[in-house]
């Protein structure tokens, strides 16, 4: 029996290409060959960007691109070009501000017209087959886009040219530069504040997204004043967000986003980069409020992501969890009906999940109405007394429940999980495990968290070479010869940085500092200042891939130049080398004059700001043993920005081991002592303290201080 022929994509490394092997359209790579055929046939080309996990881009697969009859057509009239968003996010970040230029929207999938030359002239998101949903038909489109193209090509050129002056102008930041204030923190914070939902948690309404930098600014923010408004907001938001369906009840970790605004349906695709920062939020919220309910869900984070998106071999993170198993499919593995659950449980286990849960006859899934998003819908004691148990009788049944639904889930189809390892998702992930192994003392998150930032980086970086944007595709497959993006070499930057506060280890300062270089080398726009998200090479000139872009929004993850500028920041606090603080503050003054309109898309700008307004901490605690041990729980108890702690025995203590700016400041433990704590703010170390309270009574006081004027800041930079 032959094979069914494949198309191009079968060369292809990525997982979401590769899907479309077998599709009768003959689809290419992004790449010269697409564009060279396109202008030798005269042909537009028709451009789909979408990836593993997404679900309208797997529904669209199916009702178009495996339809014999619409694949002739793009055969004919078009030069067909797929790219993967998560492999390519330069090509998808510029055609969806180019998209949504002309149809005002963006998103996934997302399908552009281009002519010849890669200038996209049209372009929507989801097409159906045929009108339908209000939307013009896939087939009549491309009808529509072929016939413009040959008999007004006129016009499409002019269209082209439009679209391409929309992107430059969305990417222009002329009259948005100004001297950097610390009141945007605020001007950012209470945006967030006015757009918080005080009955459902969150912000905006449907759908609605969990905005996990705009939350860690507004916890920062609590800490630094004790504002209970700012305390309500994220206190609410979180407890909403763990309690709802855009929480997975049973295995931990959070779907992707809800598309109502009380978090009760999600989007059932789950991505590390949101679990990594949902996991610092919680994280956080738990350092703030000592609230355990925090705690119990940052662990559970942690469950879901060593059980499902962790390589235990060799470290890494793998990227995504597909929402569903099938073409037919939506969401069937994360709900249930009634009957499912009945048949999973005994009598009075079900008589508690079925109360804890909501589960009803009639569900919330509009294509089975009798599937059930779980979610918390009474309490344990509610529950108890309602079916007269004891609530520890409750909470034991509940528990029960609880291992019998997940095993009896684990026997369904299961969601594909891309097990690609990009370098600035695993950093996110890298650092989110290593503040949890910090804040909840959990070593086996510390060691995963090590050994995945030792695999980036003898896998990923060569300081010649650079570092890579995907060390391995899901099939095992070596890293291909994507080069990385300012994202991937800010988050590794501050993944290092965080790993040798963790260790103590000075190598892994040492690759902070070299990568922190190489993103300045690369990426740093010396005339203008702020960072390009990618290097400048000849590949780039296709399509519109020269159209400089420097991000400072965040969408999806934190946006490339606040984190830059974090990161420098974070390098200028252990070496005082002036260069690093310059490029941060001229990296912030892009945007200073606008950023506090971002609002809450601009909180990752907001928490660089925070960075830059307050002067680097590091409590270095020295000595070993219990009373140590005290002291290194007492600084990392407290959360703060801009707050390192690092744990030195006698033998590290010495300035060989230290970085620059801690290397004349440390003292020698004097003889006798076991344990001391040094805080060293601004440059200048206090002298030791040897108690607890008296530690945490001077990170207190630090950590209400004012943010810096202007003036402040510049002196500092003059002593620098």
């Amino acid at each position: 029996m032959s094979e069914a022929p494949v198309n191009a994509l079968s060369r292809a490394s990525s997982a979401y290409l590769r899907s479309a092997m077998h599709q009768p359209i003959r689809w290419h790579e992004w790449g010269e060959e697409a564009f060279a055929t396109a202008r030798r046939e005269n042909k537009p080309i028709l451009l789909d960007i979408g990836a593993v996990w997404c679900h309208w881009c797997h529904v669209m697969d199916r009702e178009s691109y495996d339809n014999p009859k619409i694949a002739q057509l793009v055969n004919e009239r078009f030069v067909a070009v797929k790219v993967d968003r998560d492999e390519r996010p330069d090509i998808d970040s510029r055609y969806q501000v180019a998209v949504s230029s002309i149809s005002g929207q963006g998103g996934w999938p997302l399908t552009a017209f281009l002519t010849p030359d890669g200038k996209p002239f049209y372009g929507g998101t989801y097409f159906p087959p045929d009108d339908h949903y209000g939307r013009p038909g896939f087939k009549r489109v491309l009808l529509s886009i072929a016939d413009a193209y040959r008999e007004k090509n006129d016009d499409v050129v002019e269209q082209a040219k439009l679209v391409e002056t929309a992107l430059a102008r969305a990417e222009s930041f002329s009259g948005a530069d100004g001297e950097f204030s610390p009141k945007v923190i605020e001007e950012i914070a209470q945006s967030a504040v006015k757009m918080f939902d005080p009955a459902n948690g969150g912000f905006g309404h449907a759908p609605k997204f969990p905005h996990p930098a705009a939350l860690d600014l507004l916890i920062e923010r609590c800490a630094h004043s004790g504002d209970e408004q700012l305390r309500h907001v994220f206190v609410l938001t979180l407890e909403k967000m763990a309690r709802g369906g855009m929480y997975d009840q049973l295995a931990g970790g959070f779907h992707r986003y809800s598309v109502d605004e009380h978090w009760g349906v999600p989007h059932f695709e789950k991505m590390s980069y949101d679990n990594s920062e949902l996991l610092k939020n919680y994280l956080h919220a738990y350092q703030v409020t000592g609230d355990e309910f925090f705690g119990r869900i940052a662990k559970d984070i942690i469950r879901w992501v060593q059980e499902w998106l962790s390589d235990p071999e060799h470290g890494g993170f793998y990227a995504s969890q597909d929402a569903d198993f099938s073409m037919d499919d939506d969401g069937d593995y994360f709900t249930w009906t009634l009957a499912e659950v009945q048949s999973a449980l005994t009598a009075e286990e079900f008589s508690v999940a079925r109360l804890y849960y909501g589960i009803a006859e009639i569900g919330q899934m509009h294509h089975n109405h009798e599937k059930n998003v779980l979610h918390v819908a009474s309490t344990v004691g509610e529950i108890a007394q309602r079916l007269g148990f004891p609530t520890a009788r409750a909470q034991e049944l509940l528990d029960s429940a609880k291992k019998k639904m997940y095993a009896a889930r684990l026997k369904r189809p299961t969601p594909y999980v891309d097990k690609t390892v990009y370098a600035g998702w695993n950093a996110m992930c890298i650092s989110a495990f290593l503040e949890a192994g910090k804040v909840m003392d959990l070593d086996a998150a510390r060691h995963f968290g090590l050994r995945s930032l030792d695999r980036i980086l003898s896998e990923g970086w060569n300081a010649k070479r650079g570092l890579k944007h995907v060390i391995a595709y899901s099939d095992g497959d070596a890293a291909g010869d994507v080069p990385g993006m300012l994202d991937d070499y800010a988050f590794t930057t501050i993944a290092c940085l965080d790993a040798y506060e963790a260790t103590a280890d000075l190598s892994y300062f040492k690759f902070a500092r070299q990568i922190g270089d190489a993103m300045v080398d690369r990426f740093f726009d010396p005339v203008a200042g702020g960072f390009f998200d990618a290097e400048k090479t000849e590949a780039k000139s296709l399509g519109v891939l020269g159209s400089p872009r420097k991000p400072f929004q965040d969408s999806p993850t934190p946006a490339g130049n606040p984190v830059a500028a974090i990161a420098l920041l974070r390098l200028h606090g252990y070496t005082e080398e002036r260069s690093y603080r310059e490029k941060a503050e001229q990296t912030m003054e892009v945007l200073a004059g606008v950023a506090g309109k971002y609002g809450i898309f601009a909180a990752t700008y907001g928490i660089a700001a925070v960075h830059l307004s307050q002067p680097a901490t590091q409590v270095v605690v020295l000595g070993s043993g219990a009373a140590a041990d005290e002291l290194y729980r007492a600084a990392v108890s407290q959360f703060s920005f801009g707050k390192a702690v690092l744990r030195l025995d006698r033998s590290q203590a010495v300035a060989g081991n230290l970085p620059p700016a801690l290397a004349n400041t440390i003292p020698h433990l004097p003889a006798g002592e076991n344990a001391a704590a040094v805080v060293c703010s601004g440059f200048a170390c206090q002298p030791p303290v040897h108690s607890p309270a008296e530690l945490s009574r001077i990170l207190a006081e630090l950590g209400t201080a004012k943010t810096q004027s202007a003036p402040a800041r510049a002196a500092q930079r003059d002593t620098a």
